[in-house]
Protein backbone atom coordinates (compact mmCIF):
# COMPACT_ATOMS: atom_id res chain seq x y z
CA UNK A 1 0.00 0.00 0.00
CA UNK A 2 0.80 3.60 -0.75
CA UNK A 3 0.74 5.92 2.16
CA UNK A 4 2.40 9.02 0.28
CA UNK A 5 2.22 9.89 -3.66
CA UNK A 6 4.18 12.79 -5.17
CA UNK A 7 2.89 15.42 -7.58
CA UNK A 8 5.22 16.13 -10.37
CA UNK A 9 5.60 19.81 -12.04
CA UNK A 10 7.02 19.95 -15.74
CA UNK A 11 10.02 20.86 -14.62
CA UNK A 12 11.98 18.31 -12.41
CA UNK A 13 14.56 19.08 -10.66
CA UNK A 14 16.94 17.04 -7.59
CA UNK A 15 14.61 18.10 -4.54
CA UNK A 16 16.32 20.35 -1.68
CA UNK A 17 13.36 20.42 0.58
CA UNK A 18 10.13 18.69 0.78
CA UNK A 19 6.42 19.71 1.09
CA UNK A 20 3.98 16.99 3.27
CA UNK A 21 0.40 17.80 1.93
CA UNK A 22 -2.71 16.68 3.85
CA UNK A 23 -6.31 16.78 2.47
CA UNK A 24 -9.81 17.44 3.92
CA UNK A 25 -11.89 14.49 4.56
CA UNK A 26 -12.26 12.31 1.84
CA UNK A 27 -9.89 14.20 0.01
CA UNK A 28 -7.63 12.28 -2.44
CA UNK A 29 -3.84 13.73 -3.25
CA UNK A 30 -5.07 15.79 -6.40
CA UNK A 31 -6.59 17.94 -4.07
CA UNK A 32 -3.01 19.93 -3.72
CA UNK A 33 -2.47 19.78 -7.25
CA UNK A 34 -2.52 23.61 -7.97
CA UNK A 35 0.03 23.83 -5.34
CA UNK A 36 2.58 22.16 -7.35
CA UNK A 37 2.38 25.42 -9.88
CA UNK A 38 3.36 27.12 -6.87
CA UNK A 39 6.05 25.83 -5.35
CA UNK A 40 9.36 26.13 -6.58
CA UNK A 41 11.01 22.93 -8.74
CA UNK A 42 13.60 22.45 -6.08
CA UNK A 43 10.68 21.77 -3.39
CA UNK A 44 9.22 18.17 -3.70
CA UNK A 45 5.40 17.91 -3.18
CA UNK A 46 3.97 14.45 -1.58
CA UNK A 47 0.40 14.00 -0.40
CA UNK A 48 -0.84 11.49 1.60
CA UNK A 49 -2.97 9.04 0.26
CA UNK A 50 -5.26 7.16 2.79
CA UNK A 51 -7.34 3.85 2.36
CA UNK A 52 -10.49 4.15 0.80
CA UNK A 53 -10.23 6.96 -2.34
CA UNK A 54 -8.31 7.42 -5.10
CA UNK A 55 -6.10 4.05 -6.08
CA UNK A 56 -6.48 2.57 -2.48
CA UNK A 57 -10.58 3.20 -2.92
CA UNK A 58 -11.52 -0.49 -2.68
CA UNK A 59 -9.44 -0.82 1.04
CA UNK A 60 -11.33 -0.49 4.10
CA UNK A 61 -11.07 3.50 5.50
CA UNK A 62 -9.26 3.74 8.88
CA UNK A 63 -11.51 5.44 11.70
CA UNK A 64 -9.31 6.64 14.20
CA UNK A 65 -6.22 9.54 13.57
CA UNK A 66 -3.12 7.78 15.61
CA UNK A 67 -2.93 4.34 13.43
CA UNK A 68 -3.16 6.58 10.34
CA UNK A 69 -0.84 8.65 12.05
CA UNK A 70 1.36 6.72 12.61
CA UNK A 71 1.79 5.30 9.18
CA UNK A 72 2.11 8.36 7.82
CA UNK A 73 5.11 8.83 9.20
CA UNK A 74 6.72 5.60 9.02
CA UNK A 75 6.19 6.12 5.42
CA UNK A 76 7.97 9.79 5.42
CA UNK A 77 10.68 8.37 7.20
CA UNK A 78 11.11 5.88 4.76
CA UNK A 79 12.10 8.76 2.20
CA UNK A 80 15.43 10.83 0.96
CA UNK A 81 16.11 12.92 4.03
CA UNK A 82 14.99 16.85 3.25
CA UNK A 83 13.81 19.73 5.34
CA UNK A 84 10.20 19.58 5.21
CA UNK A 85 6.86 21.50 5.99
CA UNK A 86 3.95 19.78 6.67
CA UNK A 87 0.59 21.44 5.53
CA UNK A 88 -2.87 20.12 6.47
CA UNK A 89 -6.70 21.36 5.41
CA UNK A 90 -9.18 20.44 7.76
CA UNK A 91 -9.18 16.96 8.93
CA UNK A 92 -5.53 16.92 7.40
CA UNK A 93 -5.12 19.35 9.90
CA UNK A 94 -5.57 17.53 12.68
CA UNK A 95 -3.58 14.53 10.84
CA UNK A 96 -0.68 16.87 10.01
CA UNK A 97 -0.35 17.95 13.78
CA UNK A 98 -0.28 13.83 15.19
CA UNK A 99 1.98 13.16 12.50
CA UNK A 100 4.56 16.24 13.00
CA UNK A 101 4.28 15.36 17.08
CA UNK A 102 5.86 11.80 15.72
CA UNK A 103 8.04 12.58 13.19
CA UNK A 104 9.64 15.03 15.42
CA UNK A 105 9.70 12.62 18.88
CA UNK A 106 11.76 10.51 16.16
CA UNK A 107 14.14 13.05 15.61
CA UNK A 108 12.60 14.72 12.08
CA UNK A 109 11.37 18.10 12.63
CA UNK A 110 9.80 19.98 10.63
CA UNK A 111 10.60 23.66 9.70
CA UNK A 112 6.78 24.30 9.71
CA UNK A 113 3.11 23.14 10.21
CA UNK A 114 0.58 24.69 8.79
CA UNK A 115 -2.82 23.84 10.08
CA UNK A 116 -5.63 25.11 7.68
CA UNK A 117 -9.84 25.37 7.81
CA UNK A 118 -10.06 23.79 11.10
CA UNK A 119 -10.88 24.52 14.66
CA UNK A 120 -7.35 23.83 17.54
CA UNK A 121 -7.32 20.30 19.40
CA UNK A 122 -8.74 22.23 22.69
CA UNK A 123 -11.85 22.74 20.74
CA UNK A 124 -13.03 19.02 20.00
CA UNK A 125 -16.24 17.72 18.11
CA UNK A 126 -19.38 17.13 19.90
CA UNK A 127 -22.42 15.15 19.96
CA UNK A 128 -24.45 14.81 17.49
CA UNK A 129 -21.54 13.13 15.50
CA UNK A 130 -21.60 13.49 11.44
CA UNK A 131 -20.09 10.09 11.13
CA UNK A 132 -23.48 8.59 12.96
CA UNK A 133 -25.24 10.38 10.52
CA UNK A 134 -27.52 9.42 7.80
CA UNK A 135 -26.11 9.96 4.15
CA UNK A 136 -28.41 12.61 3.34
CA UNK A 137 -26.87 14.43 6.93
CA UNK A 138 -23.86 14.20 4.99
CA UNK A 139 -24.99 15.26 2.11
CA UNK A 140 -26.67 18.25 3.81
CA UNK A 141 -23.59 19.18 5.27
CA UNK A 142 -21.35 18.88 2.44
CA UNK A 143 -24.36 21.34 0.23
CA UNK A 144 -23.54 23.55 3.15
CA UNK A 145 -19.33 23.83 2.48
CA UNK A 146 -19.89 23.26 -1.28
CA UNK A 147 -18.41 19.34 -1.20
CA UNK A 148 -19.83 17.77 -3.83
CA UNK A 149 -20.83 20.12 -7.27
CA UNK A 150 -24.47 19.28 -8.94
CA UNK A 151 -22.68 17.69 -11.58
CA UNK A 152 -21.04 14.74 -9.46
CA UNK A 153 -24.30 13.96 -7.68
CA UNK A 154 -25.57 11.99 -10.52
CA UNK A 155 -22.80 9.53 -10.28
CA UNK A 156 -23.91 7.40 -7.57
CA UNK A 157 -20.90 5.20 -7.99
CA UNK A 158 -19.01 8.06 -6.95
CA UNK A 159 -20.99 9.80 -4.31
CA UNK A 160 -21.42 6.31 -1.98
CA UNK A 161 -17.46 6.25 -2.55
CA UNK A 162 -16.90 9.75 -1.56
CA UNK A 163 -19.34 9.69 1.51
CA UNK A 164 -17.92 5.84 2.91
CA UNK A 165 -14.34 7.64 2.75
CA UNK A 166 -15.87 11.01 4.47
CA UNK A 167 -17.50 8.92 7.39
CA UNK A 168 -14.13 7.37 8.12
CA UNK A 169 -12.67 10.34 8.24
CA UNK A 170 -15.34 12.34 10.28
CA UNK A 171 -15.35 8.83 12.79
CA UNK A 172 -11.09 9.61 12.90
CA UNK A 173 -11.83 13.80 13.95
CA UNK A 174 -14.71 13.30 15.72
CA UNK A 175 -13.04 10.91 18.52
CA UNK A 176 -9.95 12.68 18.80
CA UNK A 177 -9.54 13.92 21.94
CA UNK A 178 -6.27 16.95 22.62
CA UNK A 179 -2.77 14.85 23.15
CA UNK A 180 -1.15 15.58 26.53
CA UNK A 181 1.82 17.47 24.71
CA UNK A 182 1.99 18.99 22.33
CA UNK A 183 5.13 20.07 19.51
CA UNK A 184 8.00 22.67 19.15
CA UNK A 185 7.60 22.97 15.66
CA UNK A 186 6.40 26.30 14.58
CA UNK A 187 2.82 26.41 13.52
CA UNK A 188 0.82 28.78 10.90
CA UNK A 189 -2.91 28.62 11.36
CA UNK A 190 -5.01 29.66 8.59
CA UNK A 191 -8.57 30.32 7.46
CA UNK A 192 -10.97 32.03 5.75
CA UNK A 193 -13.44 34.77 6.97
CA UNK A 194 -16.37 33.57 5.65
CA UNK A 195 -16.13 29.87 5.75
CA UNK A 196 -19.77 28.32 7.15
CA UNK A 197 -18.47 25.85 9.52
CA UNK A 198 -15.12 27.19 11.34
CA UNK A 199 -15.06 30.33 13.60
CA UNK A 200 -12.10 32.16 12.39
CA UNK A 201 -11.87 33.95 15.62
CA UNK A 202 -10.70 31.20 17.03
CA UNK A 203 -8.17 30.18 15.12
CA UNK A 204 -5.65 31.51 17.32
CA UNK A 205 -5.85 28.85 19.77
CA UNK A 206 -3.39 26.69 17.91
CA UNK A 207 -0.79 28.66 19.38
CA UNK A 208 -1.48 26.74 22.37
CA UNK A 209 -0.06 23.17 20.39
CA UNK A 210 3.02 24.84 20.22
CA UNK A 211 6.39 26.21 22.10
CA UNK A 212 7.36 27.38 19.23
CA UNK A 213 7.03 30.25 17.02
CA UNK A 214 3.34 30.91 15.74
CA UNK A 215 1.67 33.05 13.47
CA UNK A 216 -2.28 33.41 12.21
CA UNK A 217 -3.43 34.38 8.66
CA UNK A 218 -6.82 35.24 7.32
CA UNK A 219 -8.44 34.76 4.00
CA UNK A 220 -11.60 34.75 2.18
CA UNK A 221 -12.59 31.93 -0.56
CA UNK A 222 -15.16 29.82 2.35
CA UNK A 223 -14.03 26.15 3.88
CA UNK A 224 -11.76 25.34 0.08
CA UNK A 225 -9.42 28.58 0.12
CA UNK A 226 -6.68 26.70 0.63
CA UNK A 227 -6.74 25.53 -2.65
CA UNK A 228 -8.07 28.49 -4.43
CA UNK A 229 -4.68 30.26 -5.97
CA UNK A 230 -4.50 33.93 -4.38
CA UNK A 231 -4.46 31.70 -0.98
CA UNK A 232 -2.51 29.05 -1.85
CA UNK A 233 0.38 31.82 -3.39
CA UNK A 234 0.10 33.16 -0.11
CA UNK A 235 0.48 30.10 1.92
CA UNK A 236 3.29 28.64 -0.43
CA UNK A 237 5.50 31.86 0.19
CA UNK A 238 5.23 31.34 3.62
CA UNK A 239 6.01 27.23 3.30
CA UNK A 240 9.35 28.14 0.91
CA UNK A 241 10.16 30.87 3.31
CA UNK A 242 10.68 28.68 6.38
CA UNK A 243 12.20 25.85 4.00
CA UNK A 244 15.01 28.22 3.12
CA UNK A 245 15.25 29.62 6.72
CA UNK A 246 16.82 28.19 9.76
CA UNK A 247 15.18 31.15 12.23
CA UNK A 248 11.22 31.66 12.35
CA UNK A 249 9.73 34.48 11.03
CA UNK A 250 6.59 34.08 13.73
CA UNK A 251 6.50 35.54 16.91
CA UNK A 252 7.71 32.82 19.02
CA UNK A 253 5.50 31.97 22.13
CA UNK A 254 7.06 32.76 25.35
CA UNK A 255 7.76 30.29 28.14
CA UNK A 256 7.06 26.12 28.21
CA UNK A 257 3.91 25.57 26.05
CA UNK A 258 0.79 24.41 28.63
CA UNK A 259 -2.33 23.10 27.62
CA UNK A 260 -4.90 25.15 28.94
CA UNK A 261 -8.41 24.35 29.33
CA UNK A 262 -10.53 26.22 26.82
CA UNK A 263 -14.86 26.02 27.28
CA UNK A 264 -16.10 23.42 24.65
CA UNK A 265 -17.36 24.88 21.70
CA UNK A 266 -20.16 24.70 19.69
CA UNK A 267 -18.79 25.19 15.68
CA UNK A 268 -19.52 23.18 13.06
CA UNK A 269 -17.46 20.62 11.78
CA UNK A 270 -14.53 21.52 9.93
CA UNK A 271 -14.54 18.56 7.48
CA UNK A 272 -14.86 18.42 3.48
CA UNK A 273 -15.72 16.11 0.78
CA UNK A 274 -14.17 15.82 -2.42
CA UNK A 275 -15.14 18.42 -5.35
CA UNK A 276 -15.05 18.76 -8.78
CA UNK A 277 -11.54 19.64 -10.46
CA UNK A 278 -9.81 19.02 -7.39
CA UNK A 279 -10.37 15.90 -6.05
CA UNK A 280 -10.78 13.75 -9.47
CA UNK A 281 -7.75 11.60 -10.77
Amino acid sequence: MTWLVELRGVEVQRPEARVIALAHAGGWPTAFRGWRELLPPWVELVVAQLPGRAVRAGEAGVDRVEPLAAELARAVSELEPLPFAVVGHSFGSVLGYETTKLLEAAGQRARLLVVSGRQAPCLPSEPPFLHQGSDADLMAHLDLIGGIPAGLRAREDFVQATLRAIRADLAALETYRRPMSGTGVDVLAVGAADDPIVNSARLHLWSLETSGAFACRLFTGGHFFLYQPDAAAVVVREVVEALGSSTPKFVRNVGPMRHTPVAPHRDRLAVSATSAGRDLP
